[in-house]
């Protein structure tokens, strides 16, 4: 039985509205945050994307629920070091109840200091070798490490939590997963595939933690809601590697109408039916899932919370939690 969590959108809203989410989230009987980390949202639209490490220090304070980063680049705008640093505070600060999540990363983020956009399949060399660094660094011990991408001197956290902060990695395709297979604390995607799961556990997942997410638009209206999806999210719906490849927001603008109201109506749950959210949940369950964590679209966040509060999550199977 999953853990469900409500996963805190950097880009569509700023530090104060998201610690407010994060309270709400508690209350209503969520058990753990996930908090995206961006440098730009995807759109003009969504329109915010605050620092998420100083996001993450109010939320510790404010909350006490589990808080992950879903997900962070740790190999191109920020190095490893710098952020094995953000993430050993925030461990230190949460009291252990911080994991790290990290990914290859996309370009509309990572490219802004004017640094090459390497294939994908260098990202991910560059994403297991940072990890390596990380780890090193979280032990307190003085690093020094001379890789094929990082250089690291001198280097020792003297702020660090009594256990290795967990880094858990993100995978949408076999050589993603094979990585956090292999090296990872626990693996992340977006989409309740039991075969990506299962190529986790066997490729040397075991029982480690699986976490995947999924965004929902709550409303009365179902035609406004789907409106809402597409104003704000019609990327996650864009097909290939154009997430992974476009530079700037404008550029996720221009592509907006290759995004439908029925692609929407097909791939999003929308509206106030509670079987719908509850059967979307539940397909997470079925994939063999750990923990689940759900995204609200657009403004109508009280009213989620209320919904999901006392329509969606008494109808699902808890885990006892971590």
């Amino acid at each position: 039985m999953p853990e469900y969590g409500y996963f805190l959108s950097t880009e569509e809203f700023g530090p104060a509205d998201l610690i407010e989410q994060a309270r709400m989230a508690e209350q209503a009987g969520f058990r753990c945050l996930w908090i995206s980390d961006h440098f730009h949202p995807w759109n003009d639209a969504q329109g915010q994307s605050p620092f998420v490490w100083s996001v993450i220090g109010a939320l510790s304070e404010a909350v006490s629920l589990p808080v992950e980063t879903a997900v962070t680049c740790p190999t191109v705008r920020i190095h490893p070091a710098v952020v094995a640093q953000a993430a050993a505070t925030s461990a230190v600060m949460t009291e252990g109840r911080f994991r790290l999540g990290v990914g290859s990363g996309e370009a509309l983020n990572e490219h802004v200091l004017g640094d090459r956009w390497p294939p994908a399949h260098i990202r991910l060399e560059m994403l297991e070798e940072a990890i390596q660094v990380m780890r090193r660094l979280f032990t307190g011990e003085e690093v020094n490490h001379r890789g094929t991408h990082y250089t690291v001197e001198n280097a020792r956290l003297y702020t660090v939590p009594d256990e290795p902060v967990p880094i858990d990695i993100s995978g949408f395709g076999p050589k993603a997963t094979g990585l956090a297979a292999r090296i990872g604390d626990g693996y992340i995607t977006m989409a309740p595939e039991e075969p990506m799961v299962e190529q986790f556990r066997k490729g040397g997942g075991g029982g480690k933690l699986v976490s995947g997410g999924t965004k929902v638009c709550y409303g009365q209206d179902r035609d406004a809601a789907v409106g809402t999806v597409r104003r704000l999210w019609s990327n996650q719906l864009l097909p290939g590697e154009m997430g992974q490849v476009l530079p700037s927001p404008r550029h996720f603008e221009q592509l907006q109408p290759l995004v439908t109201e029925d692609m929407v109506r097909r791939n999003t749950v929308c509206g106030d039916d509670a079987d719908e959210h509850v059967s979307a949940l539940n397909a997470f369950a079925e994939a063999g899932f750990d923990r689940v964590y759900v995204n609200q679209i657009g403004p109508d966040q009280r009213g989620f919370f209320d919904f999901y509060r006392t329509k969606v999550l008494p109808q699902l199977k808890q885990g006892a939690g971590s």
